[in-house]
């Protein structure tokens, strides 16, 4: 795609000129991206650098928490004043019509564009490289691809200069047993959406509007995955009510009629909502956050318990067991996991130099072989077959 490159300073001069009427805006808009379009004209990609400082060097690294990192790293960017997010929202909607009329010259439409569609011929998220100008992995157009990149680049923009609304609302969940990460992601993700339906034009600020879709990405989040089975979200609003109620009566055993009538809900809803509320726990999950406390099996009575051993156990042969599990390895998987912890002929267990050597190849590849089995073995039906024996 030969043409030009029309830098953002050069472009916000025209748009903030036809931004001074807003009733012909839109027309114009149509008419300088057909220029722009016919002339092969490009839209600068900036650097993301441009817009972050340099984090401190402590706050980065592999010992440092991951949400930790992701705080530092908001932290960095620069945010924007209402000046700068109002031209920036207005270089997306020019990308926007751009991208439309690439897509009208090679006969597409927006279904072509999948993200993440690797090699199944859309564009990628973020399918491109800034330093070349050049997509990457794109199956479309050269047009069309680059039309998206641009597209694509603005709206990351708009997205990471406005991360610091998700910390700051994520706030408000803190007391939900919902794993805060996980609020962050989904949090991140809805900005995509809040920028494609952004009207600046409207006289508000981004962040006014963005808040809305972080609310209701965290509720829907809370909503459907708190909860080990999903629970219906008129049964979880219910039950807000009901808690509410509760503590109005400062009585949280109070019976189901009362809790009704407080409420003015049915009983059968009242008492539906209640049994929903139940929470559920799995015994090999830990106490703690780190993942190296005590499981809730290891405390739990068995009563007339004889020790590991069962009758049924009696029924199933360890060499079954992990024949039946080492079958689901390549020849060379099973042949490192063999040797590494000795199973089989010999019983010996061997270093991966020794591994490395009989198959003639590196140590960072034995381990890389050894690792890909390990993770091929963790599987509930297997694990299922070798936990008896396991002391």
């Amino acid at each position: 795609m030969a043409g030009r490159t029309i830098t953002h300073n050069d472009l916000d001069e025209h748009l903030d000129d036809l931004a001074r009427d807003l009733g012909t805006f839109d027309v114009e808009l149509l008419d300088l991206a057909k220029e722009l379009h016919s002339g092969n004209v490009r839209l600068e990609v900036t650097d993301p650098s441009s817009w972050r400082r340099s984090p401190p060097a402590e706050a980065v690294g592999s010992r440092v928490p991951l949400r930790r990192q992701f705080r530092t790293e908001v932290d960095s960017i620069v945010i924007m004043d209402r000046e700068a997010e109002a031209r920036l929202a207005r270089r997306i909607e020019l990308a926007r019509k751009l991208l439309d009329l690439a897509l009208a010259d090679a006969g597409l439409e927006r279904d072509a564009l999948v993200e993440g569609a690797g090699g199944m011929g859309g564009v990628g998220r973020g399918a491109f490289t800034v330093a070349s100008g050049q997509p990457f992995g794109c199956q479309l157009p050269p047009k069309v691809c680059r039309r998206w990149m641009e597209l694509h680049a603005l709206r990351t923009e708009m997205v990471e200069r406005n991360l610091y609304l998700v910390l700051i609302n994520v706030e408000r969940y803190s007391h939900t047993t919902a794993n805060q990460s996980d609020l962050i992601q989904e949090g991140c993700a809805s900005l995509f959406r809040a920028v494609d339906g952004f009207d600046w034009k409207r006289g508000l600020l981004f962040r006014t509007y963005a808040v809305h879709w972080l609310n209701q990405a965290f509720r829907a989040h809370l909503y459907n995955f708190s909860h080990t089975v999903r629970v219906p979200v008129y049964l979880q609003k219910a039950l807000k009510h009901v808690n509410d109620a509760k503590v109005r009566l400062g009585d949280p055993n109070a019976s189901v009629e009362s809790l009704a009538r407080e409420t003015g809900l049915g009983e059968n809803l009242v008492s539906a909502s209640m049994s929903a509320a139940r929470s559920i726990r799995s015994m090999d999950a830990t106490f703690d956050d780190q993942e190296e406390g005590g499981r809730l099996k290891d405390v739990l009575e068995v009563s007339q318990d004889e020790g590991p051993y069962t009758p049924a156990l009696e029924e199933q042969q360890l060499d079954q067991s992990l024949n039946t599990a080492l079958s689901t390895l390549s020849d060379r998987e099973r042949l490192v996991i063999q040797k590494r912890f000795g199973l089989g002929e010999g019983g010996r267990e061997h270093t991966l130099a020794e591994v490395a050597s009989e198959l003639g190849v590196s140590l960072e590849r034995i381990r890389q072989i050894q690792v890909r089995a390990l993770n091929k073995l963790r599987t509930p039906r297997l694990r299922k077959a070798i936990d008896p024996f396991l002391n």
